[in-house]
């Protein structure tokens, strides 16, 4: 199979790594960064497991979309902030043909890839796993977990058995969900009560919990998120999301949230299609979502001062 990784960043570089160890798939990686792009074409990937560095070199890797050209399979690992400009700017890999599966946070990103390639070629999914990059062409698996992919329909067709298949044989556990925007709108609920609140606290993922006034933010927030998802007709996994968003943080106790590194580093997040997706989805339903309102505009505040 032919796979293209749209955004070589940790997750991308992780799931290029792997799929590139199976002899018939021929994998790139395709991101604007060059001296990460410059390393892993001079030396391979380099990805820590478990203390060991091991090299992928069967991994390619370019920042040109026309030099790879149409793809089986394109999987969409860039920021949510970055989903339209770099399908747009890539549009070289995907044909008529192409299946894109997006595994990225937030809410809104099978809206955009389908407006420039159709419904039709996109599926959709979670994951579970951890990745860290430690520099040009170096990165860590800090890890592992499920893979979660389906269409968006719910049927379960011969191209997502395919795709799994292809996943599995790479050594990434997987499996298919008749529900997979329901499973899309779990780990926006997650995020929701996570991301933002470490970004603005700098808090750990687990120290949230040590705090009660911060606590009683993350569970109205993550409130206001499901009631606004139930309103729109999305089936959850959890009973309890508030509960489930606990035990997540809890599980990745020592984690430094990506919101956090974003804004730590000075950069862009994405909270705009988290919590601020939250806040425009319940305009169309007719929720009122103060809280999430509240996070999204101190982010967008805290994004002001780089």
């Amino acid at each position: 199979m032919k796979i293209v990784i749209v955004g070589a960043g940790a997750m991308g570089c992780l799931y290029g790594a792997k799929l590139s160890s199976v002899p018939t798939n021929e994998v790139y990686l395709l991101d604007v960064w060059k001296d990460h792009i410059n390393a892993i074409t001079d030396q391979g990937l380099l990805m820590e497991e478990q203390g060991t560095f091991i090299k992928y070199d069967k991994v390619k890797a370019t920042s040109e979309a026309d030099c790879i050209g149409f793809c089986d399979l394109a999987i969409v690992f860039v920021k949510s902030t970055f989903t339209s400009e770099a399908v747009k700017s890539n549009r070289a890999v995907f044909g008529p043909n192409t299946i894109a599966l997006t595994l990225q946070n937030g809410l809104g990103n099978i809206d955009i890839i389908s407006e420039e390639i159709g419904s039709n070629n996109v599926i959709a999914g979670t994951t579970a796993h951890g990745a860290t990059i430690l520099g040009p062409g170096k990165m860590r698996h800090a890890g592992s977990g499920k893979t979660i992919i389906g269409e968006l329909d719910g049927n379960i067709s011969h191209r997502i058995e395919n795709i799994a298949q292809t996943l599995i044989d790479a050594g990434l556990e997987t499996d298919i969900s008749d529900n997979v925007l329901g499973l899309v709108w779990d780990k926006l609920l997650v995020n929701v009560g996570v991301n933002a609140l470490t970004g603005i606290t700098q808090l750990y993922n687990g120290e949230l919990l040590n705090h009660p006034e911060i606590e009683e933010i993350l569970e109205a927030a993550v409130k206001e998120a499901e009631k606004v998802a139930l309103s729109k007709g999305i089936k959850l996994s959890f009973n309890d999301p508030v509960a489930h968003t606990k035990q997540v943080c809890t599980a990745t106790a020592a984690n430094k949230s990506s919101m956090l590194q974003d804004i730590l580093n000075q950069k862009q997040t994405e909270i705009d299609m988290i919590n601020g997706a939250i806040v425009r989805e319940a305009v169309v339903v007719g929720v009122d979502t103060p809280v999430n309102m509240v996070l999204t505009n101190l982010i967008k505040y805290l994004q002001k001062l780089k």
